[in-house]
């Protein structure tokens, strides 16, 4: 499945609707107008929006191996011969380059296909899946960059009824345009001055190697994009102009795809990196931006067929589930064509990498200005793969100009465009230029390249690698790395120091100790000796004694097979119980051997091998007392993908996929930030409940939580908080009625399909918390308040249904959304409950407290990019208010964690909150039903707690809790330089077992 429907099966809006062949016969007409104005430029911000519909009939049949069209065409008639008489069907022609090819996929019209039909299509020994057939549409606009966002709470009534659409989720994956700065917050004129766009080409230096006679000459690179018209003056050596749409023309009517060919092999004007390259233009967008699957399939195998070297893809989404795509793109670096991807434009918020860049075997490309600082729009780390079981990796690969860069016009001249699909042919510019200059072509590959790439990459001072990943990208450095360079592994990052700051936060954030749960750090493994390997042996741990090594346990598990190009390392830090009362610093290294088969006999048992060490060195503090330590629930936070998770904040339409992480170092990093900074140490919880030793810590921190809970981890919990562990819940919406009205069409299924939660799972959340007469309802609110003098705004929250009667509630007067969003009316509820505080009546039992909405500690509802899309029109609102409703969607509510973990921490209440005007009597919730779940939900599918159990959902069998197997250590008496008073001795790296001797 190609990547641009792919996002659009998680991001699909009401698109354009109709058959290939009906698309055929009415060719889509030209370009659209409001892309001819590259003179507003400055004025103006490029939004991309892309949109997907099923082609009704039409199905992609996805075969095991490459095959023919005749022998294609007698397994499909074989396979639908045994699902019976009257099935009518044909192979829909595709008329294309890639025809004449074997090809993996057929598109098949079948007019009355049913579930067994596509079944017995997929029994077929030689059939791996059938797909319904989309179509894509783009739309790529200019829109003002200075609106002004209106309040968000805006009074007037909105029209819910967007919610019909199929997934509606706007991204802007392409570029922005140039007037994209103005929007940011960067007011100072001189600032923007120095951001004028510039040649990035000579700015990176290509002309040195220019001089030197490289230009790019020899090498394939493949543009997927928009066309490129026949005689644009800018390229000399376009080799081959395909079409893989319906339209008769290969011209591009939009201008995306020139520019992106002209940075990266422009000959004049504004230059690209590689003039004489071998460009392969493949126009996969009509001028009216509609593609198919089928079109992107063939592409990308007739890419293979044609043996490119360079693929840039300025396209991306969060769908890093879609297996289909995914293969698609290993087959294609295995097949040793280097892909060069764009990040995201989803920054600055943390857990928004677009795939396929988020893919080891994927150069994944970052943004910045030409002042060297990482661009806002650019997407961060981690990647969340990894969730909750561990930590994600690094990613981006490497950050290069993406603001203001001079490329090739649609006919002529120059424009500027700024997005990390603008910094992604950059990189595939230079990967192009670099690939013309090594004499032995073998041994450029996707590992080896990126093994350049991020061994030169200068370090940015003041960043971490979760946003530049291995820094800026340096052409001269990786060309001379290049030029000497002899097949071998490396590591991704290639150390581990969680001492080092800022660089490798989060990790060097928080000191680690005995009882805390392992420090996790994924590792890529590079294989620039073949697509495949191994891990010989296993990986050896060997801590340095003088540096005392000793006082840390690691754990290691990897990939059995490195495919393609790439494999993973797990590591699992933990620290000695001998070192439970001590603090320092301790280092080791791990060892791990990498073997590839060679490409002939001549090698040692026809084997490549390579051994890279991977340094490590911690900060070791005496354990922290019980009332400091806060453990955050990961493993009860579900998001897309794969489910259909909504958003908690119900007016971010546009934007209604909780893909985020729920990470306290993705979307919760700044609340991760101001409980350090307030001296607490916060650990993540990736098991079940029943999982960690409650005495250790003094809070459990529940956010958002969509998870179902075993038996198990409830009674548990409850023996925990009589035994003092005490717990936070911010709690979410949850209404029936309401996940009814944001549904979506799934085009597999092709059923309508409700959300698996709403923003939390009330009813499983209700269950935990019974036992003490607790329970959420499933109210719908939001407005703005002030509690404790602190200005507050609620966001799509629920409140509490029941309360013991000798707690403390909080109760305040909020618009009823849930109405809003049903019936398209207004009112306010007084007296709402929302903040709730108990003392656990056991002796030395703990605390509990609830709030209902967790918006306001969550950053993905607290950046601009994302206010401006909850926000409504509001033109008659006065400034002064304006600026008091955007700040209010801006501000963060931590004053109000800080103060429920002092109540749950050190039993102290804030005054302004145990003696509030707005102290309400505990609701007894017998009034109204409690929330229940939604009938037919198919949270099952997803979740880690349920299965299906004849039609009725029922817990699994409470999984083992994770059991790391811990290195066998084998020490080294190893020391680095040693200083004596004014005596200084070097004793370098000692492997011998005797101590240097002055």
């Amino acid at each position: 499945m190609l990547l641009l429907v792919w996002m659009c099966t998680l991001f699909g809006m009401m698109g354009v609707v109709g058959t290939e062949q009906e698309a055929r016969a009415k060719p889509e007409s030209g370009p659209s107008p409001v892309l001819t104005q590259e003179s507003n430029c400055t004025q103006l911000t490029l939004k991309l929006e892309f949109s997907s519909k099923v082609v009704e009939h039409e199905y992609i049949v996805a075969f095991n191996g490459y095959f023919s069209t005749k022998a294609r065409s007698l397994y499909i008639s074989t396979a639908l011969r045994n699902a019976g008489g009257g099935l009518e069907w044909h192979i829909v022609p595709r008329e294309n380059p890639a025809s004449d090819f074997p090809s993996d996929f057929e598109l098949v019209h079948i007019r009355q296909a049913s579930p067994s039909s596509l079944l017995t299509l997929e029994d077929h020994p030689y059939i791996k899946r059938v797909t319904p057939q989309r179509k894509v549409f783009r739309s790529l606009k200019y829109v003002p960059s200075s609106e002004v966002a209106a309040p968000c709470n805006n009074t007037e009534t909105e029209k819910w009824q967007s919610w019909q659409s199929s997934r509606p989720f706007r991204r802007t994956s392409l570029s922005l345009g140039s007037g994209f700065w103005h929007a940011t917050g960067r007011h100072s004129s001189r600032r923007l001055l120095r951001a004028i766009p510039r040649h990035v080409a000579q700015i990176l230096q290509a002309d040195v190697l220019w001089q030197m006679g490289h230009t790019g000459s020899g090498v394939k690179v493949a543009v997927f994009d928009t066309g490129l018209s026949e005689k644009h003056p800018h390229f000399k050596n376009v080799k081959e102009r395909t079409n893989w749409t319906n339209e008769k023309t290969l011209d591009d009517g939009l201008g995306h795809g020139t520019f992106v060919a002209g940075v990266i092999a422009s000959m004049r004007e504004c230059q690209g990196f590689a003039p004489d390259a071998e460009l392969h233009i493949f126009k996969v967008f009509t001028n009216n931006q509609v593609s198919y699957t089928s079109w992107f399939l063939d592409a990308f195998n007739y890419a293979i067929l044609k043996k490119i070297d360079v693929l840039n893809l300025s396209i991306g989404g969060p769908d890093f589930m879609d297996h289909p795509f995914v293969d698609k793109v290993w087959e294609l670096t295995a097949n040793r064509v280097i892909m060069v991807s764009a990040i995201g434009n989803d920054g600055p918020l943390y857990g928004t990498l677009n795939n396929p860049a988020d893919q080891m075997d994927v150069i994944g490309v970052g943004g910045i200005d030409f002042e060297d600082n990482i661009a806002r729009f650019s997407s961060r780390g981690m990647t969340t793969w990894e969730l909750p079981g561990g930590y994600g990796r690094v990613k981006p690969d490497i950050v290069t100009y993406g603001s203001g860069v001079r490329g090739s016009g649609m006919k002529e001249g120059c424009r500027s465009l700024s997005g990390t699909s603008v910094a992604s042919p950059v990189v595939a510019g230079a990967v192009t230029l670099l690939a013309s200059t090594v004499v032995n072509r073998q041994l450029v590959n996707p590992a080896s390249m990126k093994q350049a790439l991020i061994a030169s990459a200068r370090r940015l001072p003041g960043v971490n690698m979760f946003e530049q990943g291995h820094g800026k990208l340096d052409l001269i450095r990786a060309y001379q790395i290049l030029n000497s360079y002899r097949p071998q592994a490396s590591l991704s990052p290639s150390y581990i120091d969680l001492t080092e700051c800022p660089y490798m936060w989060p990790y060097c954030s928080q000191p680690i100790y005995y009882g805390g749960m392992p420090t996790i750090v994924n590792v890529t493994i590079l294989n620039g000796m073949g697509v495949t390997g191994r891990i010989v042996d296993k990986p050896i741990w060997q801590p340095y004694l003088p540096q005392n090594g000793d006082h840390i346990d690691v754990a290691l598990s990897y990939s059995p097979v490195l495919w393609p190009w790439v494999g993973y390392l797990a590591v699992s830090i933990s620290v000695a119980k001998k070192a439970a009362s001590w603090e320092g610093i301790a280092q080791g290294h791990v060892m791990v051997t990498v073997a590839s088969p060679a490409e002939n006999d001549s090698e040692v048992d026809g084997e490549l091998t390579s051994t890279v060490k991977l340094p490590i060195k911690v900060k070791i503090v005496p354990t922290p007392p019980r009332s400091k330590r806060v453990l955050w629930d990961q493993y009860h936070n579900l998001r897309y993908p794969p489910g259909y998770f909504p958003r908690d904040n119900l007016r971010m339409k546009n934007d209604p996929l909780d893909w985020n992480g729920d990470h306290i170092h993705t979307n919760f990093r700044d609340m991760y930030q101001h409980l350090r900074s307030m001296g607490y140490f916060v650990e993540v919880l990736g098991a079940p409940i029943t999982c960690f030793d409650a005495s250790q810590y003094g809070t459990l921190l529940m956010v958002d939580s969509e998870e179902e809970y075993f038996p198990e981890e409830i009674t548990k919990l409850r023996r925990d908080i009589d035994n003092g562990l005490s717990l936070i819940i911010f709690s979410d919406w949850y209404n029936t009625s309401v996940m009814r009205r944001v549904k979506f069409y799934d085009e597999n299924t092709r059923q309508w399909w409700m959300p698996d939660t709403g923003g939390a799972n009330v009813p499983a959340l209700n269950e935990l918390i019974s036992v003490w007469g607790m329970a959420f309802s499933d109210g719908l609110y939001e407005g703005d308040f002030t509690l404790a003098d602190h200005d507050m705004y609620y966001a799509s929250g629920c409140s509490i249904a029941r309360f013991p009667e000798d707690g403390i509630v909080i109760a305040k007067n909020l618009k009823d959304q849930g109405l809003e969003v049903l019936q398209q009316e207004t009112a306010v509820v007084e007296a709402v409950p929302i903040l709730g505080l108990y003392q656990t009546p056991s002796d030395g039992g703990g605390r509990i407290a609830l709030y209902g909405d967790s918006n306001c500690i969550d950053d993905s509802h607290r950046q601009k990019g994302a206010v401006s899309e909850l926000l409504t029109e509001c033109s008659l609102c006065t400034k002064q208010t304006k600026k008091k409703f955007v700040y209010l969607c801006f501000s963060d509510c931590f004053w109000l964690l800080d103060a429920l973990l002092q109540y749950t921490s050190y039993s102290m209440t804030l005054p302004s909150l145990s003696h509030s005007h707005s102290r309400v009597a505990p609701p007894t919730g017998l009034e109204k039903p409690l929330p229940q779940r939604l009938e037919g939900n198919h949270l099952y599918r997803y979740s880690k707690v349920l299965e299906a159990h004849l039609g009725d959902p029922k817990p699994r069998p409470l999984p083992a809790c994770p059991h790391l197997s811990w290195a066998k250590p084998q020490p080294l008496m190893k020391l680095h330089l040693v200083t004596y008073g004014s005596t200084r001795s070097c004793c370098q790296w000692i492997w011998t077992k005797w101590l240097c001797r002055m």
